[in-house]
């Protein structure tokens, strides 16, 4: 059952539609429903659900609903709008229903204060000290602007904090990215560089700015990272040195990179030689690590030049059995993780090679007689080099320094020399 109404226009407001406030409403406005009237018939739907949606006129948008904030209150006679019955929910009560337009000025300004950051980064901000700082060599009351220290104040931060910007778009501005300072006014806006690029004109340190953060800029800008990261790891040096401590690949980039300053940095070298010679742990753990690489070497160098030193020290061409057992292991060798152990493998290696090579020698003959000549004459020199050593020379006295092992050792070395001599005469080919 539809209402009648005394007009044309709808009797009552669609549900969407604010109803009119002030006072009753009037006889042109439409009709009320007095709430002892409503309460009389609890059966009779409510007039809004009575009331058929009106089409709205070409060119004239839709009423909007109605938020809690457009809700009348009760008339002065007590009468109360047939809209704001208890069966209505305001509109705002429902998220997903807020008013398409109707937006908190607080709100809006934070989206487009953020939709502004979030295109240009910090250049949004950079723009505010570009246009509001002073220049150097402009006076006061030259411009409406002020100094980078007068702005701190007002914005409530530091002059330093306020200079980063300012440098940053002064090196923009020098590159073409932005205006510089003398042509922009307070309240100026220009069309900021995207924010990807804000980053390679600015840093949040102060310390950036002296050689050693240019140089660790520099060498940031080298390895693909941003150089805030590294000059934040090198002003603190108490933090780099925890990470190290507790995390393995933090220790590993570390050394690594500690190895790459080492080919150009003599006094580091020096520094970290002096550090491993006085630490038993690392003495230790060098000599087996030298070790281990002197035996891969011996193996290496029968793969790639196909000769081997025998223990005699005479160099000979390998065989090929031998050429490709030194193969097969150092194939293993070069497989290895570079964290892993390469001492066991490299004395296997090493002891079998070795073993092969004394076969091979036994088993020719003239190897065999070459090796022994080479054999002894290498320990001939040796003794040679020692006894010639051997000089009193340095002692004033003869009789401070005798002891009667030094006459007993030195006649059975002649003992011994004569016995060798006497040998080697049989042998000559002369006798």
């Amino acid at each position: 059952m539809s209402v009648p109404t005394a007009h044309s226009a709808p009797a009552v407001p669609p549900a969407d539609e604010a109803p009119a406030t002030g006072g009753a409403p009037t006889r042109d406005e439409g009709f009320w429903v007095e709430p002892g009237a409503a309460e009389a018939q609890p059966s009779a739907a409510p007039p809004t659900a009575e009331v058929p949606a009106q089409p709205q006129p070409s060119g004239e948008s839709a009423p909007t609903r109605q938020t809690t904030d457009e809700v009348p209150g009760p008339s002065a006679g007590g009468e109360v709008p047939a809209s704001s019955s208890g069966d209505e929910i305001p509109a705002q009560a429902h998220g997903d229903d807020a008013p398409v337009g109707v937006v908190d000025e607080q709100v809006a300004r934070d989206a487009r204060e953020f939709g502004v950051y979030a295109r240009t980064g910090g250049w949004a901000f950079a723009l505010k000290v570009a246009r509001s700082v002073r220049p150097g060599g402009e006076l006061p009351g030259e411009t409406a602007k002020v100094s980078a220290k007068h702005f701190a104040e007002l914005a409530g931060c530091s002059p330093e904090r306020v200079m980063r910007y300012y440098k940053a778009w002064d090196r923009a501005a020098d590159d073409g990215m932005v205006p510089h300072f003398e042509a922009l006014t307070p309240g100026a806006e220009i069309d900021l560089p995207d924010s990807d690029v804000w980053l390679s004109y600015y840093s949040s340190r102060s310390s950036a700015t002296s050689d050693r953060g240019t140089a660790i800029t520099a060498a940031a800008e080298a390895e693909g990272i941003r150089p805030t990261k590294a000059l934040e790891v090198a002003e603190n040096p108490t933090a780099l040195r925890a990470a190290i401590l507790a995390d393995p690949s933090t220790a590993q980039a570390a050394r690594a990179a500690l190895l790459d300053r080492l080919k150009e940095d003599p006094s580091l070298q020096t520094e970290l030689a002096r550090d491993i010679a006085r630490t038993d742990e690392l003495k230790k753990a060098v000599a087996s690590e030298t070790q281990a690489a002197s035996r891969i070497g011996y193996v290496r160098q029968i793969v790639e030049n196909g000769q081997v030193k025998t223990p005699a020290g005479q160099v000979i061409d390998a065989t090929a059995e031998l050429r490709a057992e030194a193969e097969r292991h150092l194939s293993l060798i070069d497989e290895l993780d570079d964290d892993e152990d390469t001492g066991e493998w490299a004395t296997e290696a090493y002891d079998t090679v070795k073993e092969l090579v004394v076969q091979t020698v036994e088993s020719d003959p003239e190897l065999r007689v070459q090796e022994r000549r080479t054999k002894f004459y290498s320990s001939l020199q040796k003794a040679t080099k020692v006894f010639e050593e051997l000089t009193l020379d340095d002692a004033v006295d003869l009789d401070a320094i005798y002891e009667d092992d030094m006459l007993q050792r030195l006649e059975e070395l002649q003992q011994a020399l004569s016995t060798c001599i006497a040998a080697l005469r049989k042998a000559s080919p002369g006798e």
